[in-house]
């Protein structure tokens, strides 16, 4: 048993899409045609990190409900932990590509950490080795 797949609401597909594969380094496992359950048509799109078995769909919001919650699925907590084996490395080429930390690194006894947001404003910790 494993955990296959987590859904992360985002606004749009293609920027979601950039964000993951273009700036964090994911691989694009799957992007397909799908309909919604009333048949309005929508995209099955999963990405995962390189070597991972746990991916990402990415679902595009569908309503105000579910819009409501683009960037706070975790109530404004971490809710997402991207670990990597050169921490330093890991965290200047995110920083040089842009993307949003809350906090400096820090060390941790579990490793180093530092908090960053992904394109839809989402709580992501980026931990190394300590």
């Amino acid at each position: 048993m494993h955990l296959s797949l987590v859904a992360l609401v985002v606004a749009d597909y293609d920027p979601a899409i950039e964000f993951f594969v273009g700036t964090l380094g994911f691989e694009l496992v799957e992007d397909s045609p799908a309909e919604t359950n009333d048949g309005r048509p929508k995209r099955w799109v999963v990405v995962r990190p390189p070597g991972a078995a746990t991916g990402l769909l990415l679902a595009r919001a569908d309503g105000a409900g579910q819009e409501a919650v683009i960037g706070q699925q975790t109530a404004g907590r971490v809710g997402f932990f991207l670990h990597v084996d050169d921490f330093e490395a890991a965290w200047q080429r995110l920083t040089d590509a842009g993307v949003e930390f809350t906090r400096p690194p820090r060390a941790e006894p579990y490793g180093q950490v530092a908090v960053f947001l992904d394109i839809s404003g989402n709580k992501w910790d980026l931990i190394g080795p300590a």
